[in-house]
């Protein structure tokens, strides 16, 4: 089973990380970053480098796709190489999947026409655009397609896949293995819990 994971300049980290912690622990997984051109690929704060191993042209025919986001997505969303290859790969792949504004990326593909998915809340509203039922939902599945909300939801994403293909006990053991219990300091991780004068701050920012 190959995992492929986008990898694109400005790039969030964590995006990427997460799910590669989980489902690349699936029995018989290859995973793989992939971009534009193999090498370094900073990501959206420029002070951290992924390696991508393979160009895209490389990569034809993954089992599992992951489609990272970041702050600036554009040159992910634009028209060229990165775009006809989320289309061309999509054909077969088993799971097509993103965390964040991923969701922005796989939408401008195309792939998201009339399914639910999810996004970072302050860029939720723009999956509409791409004719996608946004949802606030921190996982969302509509048939093969599973998108991620913002950010730490990749590790959320990656262990309800993993989950569904190899059951269970496999991903609680993964869990586990991680020791993914998240017990946070300060509840305000959604727009419902932060402060409101917060949330407004961060809505007039973005």
């Amino acid at each position: 089973m190959q995992i492929a994971i986008l990898l694109y300049p400005g790039f969030t980290s964590l995006d990427a990380i997460g799910p590669f912690e989980t489902l690349s622990r699936l029995p018989g997984a290859e995973t793989v970053l992939v971009a534009e051109r193999p090498g370094p690929v900073r990501n959206e704060s420029d002070n951290l480098a992924l390696v991508a191993e393979a160009a895209l042209t490389e990569v034809t025919r993954p089992d599992i796709l992951v489609v990272p986001g970041g702050a600036d997505t554009s040159g992910a969303m634009a028209p060229g190489a990165v775009q006809d290859w989320l289309r061309a790969v999509d054909a077969t792949t088993t799971w097509t999947t993103s965390v964040c504004t991923g969701s922005l990326i796989l939408g401008a593909a195309g792939l998201l026409k009339g399914r639910r998915a999810t996004s970072h809340w302050l860029a939720l509203d723009q999956l509409a655009s791409f004719g996608a039922e946004p949802t606030g939902e921190r996982v969302v599945t509509d048939g093969k397609y599973v998108t991620a909300a913002g950010v730490s939801s990749g590790i959320d994403m990656g262990l309800t896949l993993l989950g569904r293909i190899a059951g269970d006990r496999a991903a609680q053991s993964v869990q586990l293995l991680i020791e993914y219990d998240p017990q946070p300091p300060y509840d305000a991780g959604s727009p419902e819990k932060a402060p409101a004068d917060l949330v407004a701050e961060w809505r007039a920012t973005m």
